[in-house]
């Protein structure tokens, strides 16, 4: 299975720590990412291990950018085996705070890139007949809303897409995994910098003061501390080994799963024994 794999999002983070952990098993990977100095980096680092990688680079919130990534992985591999949806940006504010720009940057590259790499690949990898995987990243913020913004409903939207994928490409001897990670030692505090030129300005600037400001401060000292994104490229290989439909990094927020499955529970509770009006 670990043959061939394009991973986006490949340059840095969880996307490099994926790239990594296949490479070591004996994987060729095509790394794309839309950061160019940090892409050469990766792949550089990565050849002084031997390892068999190649770098495009790519705007994933773009189609056609994404589509060429996927004719230049197959011309240097040929058949692909894994697609790795990782690119993602931390998106911007909440209510109040929102605008078309961000949305539709946050949704682009966070949800729209996870449809189009599938849309692209998926006949790839069943055109062979050897078979494949498809992981997604999402995030634990794809099983519980903690905010009204973007970036939530881009990673619910990536797990009800690998949720209902998985079960209609089974029987095509493809494997569906959805990555929901925790806190990963990444850069995704600060996406701002990979902001496309097409929407500069007119993506809100995060406040230097109050309540969001705080709790910007926390999630970036919290990321700052967090797990090593080589762990998670090694969950992720264990995974697609293995078919996980679900790959998560910690159990620091299950509680808070099981507490948004208990008020589920509860609103049908709310109207048990009653009998729709037909």
């Amino acid at each position: 299975m670990l043959k061939k794999a394009l991973i986006t999002g490949a340059a840095s983070g969880i996307g490099l720590g994926i790239a990594t952990a296949l490479a070591q098993a004996g994987a060729k990977v095509m790394l794309c990412d839309i950061e160019e100095d940090a892409l050469s980096a990766a792949v550089a680092q990565l050849k002084l291990t031997n390892a068999d990688v190649d770098s495009v680079r790519a705007d994933v919130s773009l189609k056609a950018e994404l589509q060429a990534a996927a004719e230049a992985t197959t011309a240097r591999y040929g058949n692909v085996h894994i697609l790795v949806n990782n690119a993602g940006i931390g998106g911007s504010g909440p209510y109040g705070t929102w605008t078309d720009a961000a949305w539709n940057w946050t949704l682009g590259v966070n949800l729209m890139a996870v449809v189009w790499g599938i849309e692209i690949f998926g006949p790839l990898i069943e055109r062979h007949g050897e078979g494949g995987h498809i992981v997604s990243t999402a995030s634990i913020a794809g099983l519980v809303s903690n905010g009204s913004v973007a970036y939530n409903v881009s990673k619910y939207g990536v797990v009800a897409l690998s949720e209902g994928l998985r079960l209609e490409l089974a029987p095509r001897g493809i494997g569906v995994s959805v990555l929901c990670p925790g806190f990963i030692r990444t850069q995704i505090v600060d996406s701002g910098r990979n902001l496309p030129e097409r929407f500069a300005g007119k993506v809100g600037r995060p406040p230097a003061t109050g309540p969001r400001a705080e709790r910007i401060k926390f999630i970036r000292d919290r990321v700052a501390q967090g797990i090593d994104p080589l762990y998670v490229g090694e969950l992720v290989r264990e995974g697609i080994e293995n078919d996980w439909p679900y790959i998560f990094t910690d159990n620091e927020l299950e509680p808070f799963i099981e507490a948004r499955f208990a008020a589920i529970k509860e609103g049908f509770n709310q109207i048990r024994g009653r009998i729709p009006r037909r």
